[in-house]
């Protein structure tokens, strides 16, 4: 079973007085403070603009690609790994089937709160709080997993425990959906600038640069089959991973 939802007036049950918060990632602390786990990181780039800035105009078309490969109707249990700054989760809830659920699973409190501020009241969605190296959940609990720009935030160990924690509570036959950054074609005219922006402020992100992102998945949880599209040049990618 999910662990239960973090404490929130928007979404159903609080968890239990007893219930310790999990700790934040030592990399998280040191290397993406200043995107996600400060405060003010939040008021900054809980933006749609900004959010759109910084993938040059393209969020609109990946979010909803990654949507629709959830389904025009998203029916069944989905789970989403991680909050996102924008109003893809917002879109997903808006797709949901009346007896569809949705859970979302994030190890920082404050982008659980933030995430439970962009949405109504709605008893088929629960915010929790969880590790995506080691999700509380159980083996094939979900018909589709969402991980939208999380893997490359991700030091190479953790994102091959988030793959194979992904397709581990994904039932068999259903889907992973991944977006995120991809190597671009050599002429790429911002090739050079994201080269720069990742080596100072995104670290592990070359790493999909210079591997598929089929290479973090363990040996033991390969999946049944893999379709992928880029976009921009490259500079993007979008897998449907089935189990």
């Amino acid at each position: 079973m999910p662990p239960p939802p973090i404490a929130d007036a928007t979404f159903a049950v609080p968890a239990p007085a007893s219930a310790r918060p999990l700790a934040i990632p030592r990399y998280l602390e040191q290397v993406y403070w200043w995107a996600y786990v400060h405060p003010n990181a939040v008021q900054l780039f809980e933006r749609e603009w900004l959010v759109n800035l910084i993938l040059f105009g393209n969020y609109g078309r990946l979010r909803d690609a990654a949507l629709d490969d959830l389904g025009q109707t998203v029916t069944g249990h989905t789970l989403q790994v991680a909050c996102a700054y924008g109003n893809i989760t917002p879109r997903l809830r808006q797709r949901l089937a009346p007896d569809a659920k949705l859970d979302i699973v994030d190890i920082l409190p404050i982008q659980l709160k933030n995430l439970a501020a962009k949405m109504p009241p709605d008893d088929r969605v629960a915010l929790m709080q969880g590790d995506s190296s080691s999700l509380a959940c159980a083996d094939a609990s979900y018909d589709q997993v969402l991980l939208f720009f999380l893997l490359h935030e991700q030091p190479e160990a953790v994102r091959r425990e988030t793959l194979a924690e992904a397709m581990r509570v994904v039932k068999p036959g259903g889907r992973i959906v991944i977006v995120d950054y991809h190597r671009p074609v050599p002429w790429h005219p911002l090739r050079l600038l994201m080269t720069g922006v990742f080596r100072k402020l995104e670290p592990y992100a070359m790493d999909l640069w210079n591997n598929e992102l089929t290479a973090f998945m363990p040996a033991h949880a390969r999946p049944a089959s893999i379709e992928k599209q880029t976009y921009y040049g490259g500079l993007y990618q979008k897998l449907v991973l089935i189990r």
